[in-house]
């Protein structure tokens, strides 16, 4: 296990937050049209941040794994640009673009664990 979390670096909790972060905006194009409804949003570099800390490393090597627990839950909210009469804070063209670049940044990360992992399976087989 400790082999694979120096492979995967920091890239597999960051797989989690974007795919947290995919979680928020869907809610929050979900409830465009709820009244009072309040946008939201990850601060990515808040809640990695919290994961380069101590927290990372066990204090014994026969200690089983565990998730990540984080420092900062990173949930802000969002602030519209244009006032609504319901107050509601949910601007659809803006969390549709939010969402269509959270999307490619998961891909991005997919593609690069991929990677990672082909590499590892060549080493492997002495490729």
């Amino acid at each position: 296990m400790e082999f694979l979390d120096r492979v995967m670096g920091i890239h597999e909790p960051a797989l989690r937050v974007r795919n947290k972060r995919l979680e928020v905006l869907s809610r929050n194009i979900a409830n465009s049209d709820t009244p009072r409804f309040k946008a939201r949003d990850i601060d990515f570099k808040e809640i990695l941040g919290g994961v380069k800390g101590s927290e990372m490393k066990a204090t014994n090597p026969r200690h089983y794994p565990v998730s990540v627990e984080y420092k900062n839950t990173g949930l802000l909210y969002r602030t519209p640009f244009n006032a609504s009469p319901d107050m509601n804070t949910v601007e659809l063209s803006v969390e549709q673009a939010q969402f269509g670049k959270a999307s490619t940044d998961y891909q991005a990360t997919l593609m690069f664990l991929e990677g990672r992992v082909s590499g590892v399976k060549k080493a492997l087989r002495a490729e």
